[in-house]
């Protein structure tokens, strides 16, 4: 029961975290507005209307229902996400970035993004957030799969006796 307790106080402590780390970052950069070259990335204020690489431009609303659907059904459906560690984590922060992005359609209009790679699309925390998870999910999943595939392999096949 403990375990079930922690995973479920994790789940929402790692989500929450991301969640208020994606507001603070994006209000402090909508009040500073800075332009910060760095050797790495730049530092700077872009609103996006839409989704990620300029896509469905113009549609905060949209996405916006679209995020509610996705976060209310990962809540109402979280009794059925393994209670693994590693899958707790990662769909937490996929929660904590659908709702940090959520919060800034409805009440905003657009996203608020500012981490520039120069070589890719002007990102945020939510963004980086949903990110890890995807490609964390992605890995575990091909992982469960070729270990599976391993194990069907190793097994012999039954004796047939006449």
């Amino acid at each position: 029961m403990v375990s079930h307790y922690f995973s479920r106080f994790a789940f929402g402590a790692i989500t929450v975290t991301t969640v208020l780390a994606d507001q603070l970052t994006k209000f402090l950069v909508s009040q500073v507005q800075p332009r910060w070259n760095l050797k790495l990335f730049d530092i700077h204020l872009v609103t996006n209307t839409g989704a990620g690489f300029g896509l469905f431009q113009d549609n905060a609303v949209l996405l916006g229902v679209v995020s509610l659907a996705v976060a209310v059904g990962l809540i109402l459906n979280y009794q059925k996400i393994p209670k693994q560690p590693s899958l707790q984590i990662l769909v937490s922060l996929f929660l904590g970035g659908v709702l940090g992005n959520l919060i800034d359609r409805f009440f905003r209009g657009y996203v608020i993004d500012f981490i520039d790679l120069r070589f890719w699309p002007a990102f945020n925390v939510a963004d980086a957030a949903i990110s890890v998870a995807v490609v964390g999910l992605l890995w575990q999943a091909w992982n469960d799969e070729s270990s599976k595939r391993k194990t069907s392999h190793h097994e012999t096949p039954p004796k047939h006796r006449p």
